[in-house]
């Protein structure tokens, strides 16, 4: 038996006006969930622990198998491991986004416009830090470069502790009240301050204002953490596994565990992805040797994060049209008895913009036998409907590989 998880990260939502007042997941044409739904076990799982807060760092790490309870030590040093950032344990990290901030003279009374700085281009954002570390950088602090607006800080001999707010928290809301607090705040806002001062009349900045895009105006510092460890993946759940997402802090939770990185070409973390070329990645890792894969699809999150359900619809019909019938296809020609989990890792309503800690829709597959709990569709309030509930989200992929 194979296994997959197809995860549309933030992909469950609320009933929205603009859409009749369906969910995203109502309002998708969805023919293939809503074939696999009657034959399917589905439910209701709670992937983020009460007291943690709802980021996909947590959710994620909970949908692999892993009690954040006990392994989850900050976002951004998964991140950082992606990356390829050698970290001693003394080392403290910070994520850090490019952000469009809006232009009033004093930094505390600006808006947060758009927590992706117009989802900059990583060669774009590579010149801007490589600016930024000739005056930012020194011995204690060290500016990496990553992937679009994601970015990695290292602090050595750091202190934990503080304050920090993730922009996508803040969308079109004032920064006052949301700047970092704690021993090293001061620092950490003079450092965001300063970069806000260098960006403004850059290059790269002054060429994306002239041609429509936003600019990268600020670093903006978030989503502390000190060295992580996970057990291995395969030694926990007996199963040899694999990674496929355009996102460093997914990446970084498969390598931390152990897990084949599976390359994707053309794969972004948004709705221009290679939806397809995730699905037969996975399907040919499974048949050429791998027990299970964990097919991340960043698209629906990104969507929801600019209030846009119009993409985000779109998205969900590209995992239920392309993603979930290419694999099963590939599959099934190959003769491979396989198990499925469809779910996201947390909601992320486009009413406001951020994650919630709700639990979220799930629906397990397989072709060998009908697992069916009376679901006619996959969507929050079918997976409500059937009085399942899993309550420990890292228990929930034991409920797949359980299948025989």
């Amino acid at each position: 038996m194979k296994y997959a998880v197809i995860l549309g990260d933030g992909m469950s939502d609320w009933k929205l006006e603009s859409l009749g007042n369906k969910t995203c997941l109502e309002a998708a044409n969805t023919v293939t969930l809503d074939r696999l739904a009657p034959r399917s076990e589905v439910g209701l799982c709670r992937t983020v622990p009460e007291g943690l807060k709802p980021g996909s760092d947590v959710a994620n790490m909970s949908v692999l198998g892993f009690d954040p309870r006990k392994f989850y030590t900050g976002r951004s040093p998964i991140e950082a491991v992606a990356m390829g950032i050698e970290l001693k344990p003394t080392d403290v990290t910070l994520r850090y986004n490019l952000v469009t901030l809006s232009d009033e003279e004093n930094y505390e009374d600006k808006t947060m416009v758009d927590y992706s700085a117009g989802e900059i281009t990583t060669e774009e954002a590579a010149e801007l830090i490589n600016y930024l570390k000739k005056y930012l950088d020194t011995e204690k602090y060290t500016l990496y470069p990553g992937v679009s607006y994601r970015h990695c800080l290292v602090i050595a001999d750091g202190e934990k502790g503080h304050t920090l707010t993730p922009p996508h928290d803040i969308s079109d809301k004032p920064v006052r009240g949301h700047l970092p607090v704690g021993e090293c705040g001061d620092v950490y806002l003079e450092m965001m301050k300063k970069s806000y001062e260098l960006l403004k009349a850059h290059p790269v900045n002054l060429k994306r204002i002239a041609e429509g895009k936003r600019p990268a105006s600020s670093i903006w510092l978030w989503g502390e953490g000190t060295k992580p460890g996970l057990s291995s993946f395969e030694r926990e759940k007996g199963v040899k596994g694999g990674i496929i997402s355009a996102v460093d802090l997914i990446r970084g939770i498969g390598m931390l565990a152990g897990m084949e990185i599976i390359p994707v070409e053309g794969i972004t973390g948004n709705y221009d992805t290679n939806w397809a070329g995730k699905a037969r990645a996975a399907a040919d890792a499974l048949i050429g040797g791998l027990d299970f894969v964990y097919v991340h699809m960043e698209a629906p999150d990104e969507c929801s994060h600019h209030g846009d359900p119009a993409h985000k619809v779109y998205s969900i019909e590209q995992i239920d049209n392309v993603v979930i019938p290419e694999f099963i296809a590939k599959m099934e020609n190959a003769g491979e008895d396989y198990a499925i989990l469809v779910t996201p890792d947390h909601p992320t309503p486009c009413a406001c913009k951020t994650h919630v800690s709700e639990p979220v829709p799930f629906l397990i597959y397989t072709n060998v036998k009908d697992l069916g709990n009376g679901a006619t569709r996959y969507t929050e309030k079918e997976a409500a409907k059937t009085g399942l509930i899993v309550e420990d989200g890292f228990t929930l992929i034991d409920r797949l590989l359980s299948v025989k």
